[in-house]
């Protein structure tokens, strides 16, 4: 069964969306950072992180070759997962 791109794109957005904003919530700066720099620069910044992981995280599920959408949507959430804990690490 195919699904259709417009779908999974947005569905893959959202996944990336969602990830930043569980991640800005549960894992993302400090009190102190968030008085420097504010609370909304940060949400949209891991949101935007969460929507690159997700992609990345999607396409590699379909270059290593496994099948189906709920696959790629579960590789998104991985990926957006991976990608932001390692700019946390960087950052």
């Amino acid at each position: 069964m195919r699904s259709d791109p417009v779908v999974t794109f947005v569905l893959v957005l959202l996944i990336g969306i969602v990830a930043g904003i569980i991640y800005d919530r549960f894992a993302g700066p400090g009190w102190f950072s968030r008085q420097i720099a504010g609370r909304t620069r940060s949400v949209v910044t891991s949101a935007l992180v969460g929507v690159a992981g997700s992609f990345v995280g999607f396409h590699l599920a379909g270059l290593i070759g496994l099948r189906g959408a709920l696959a790629g949507y579960i590789a998104a959430a991985i990926g957006a997962a991976a990608v932001l804990f390692g700019w946390r690490m960087v950052k």
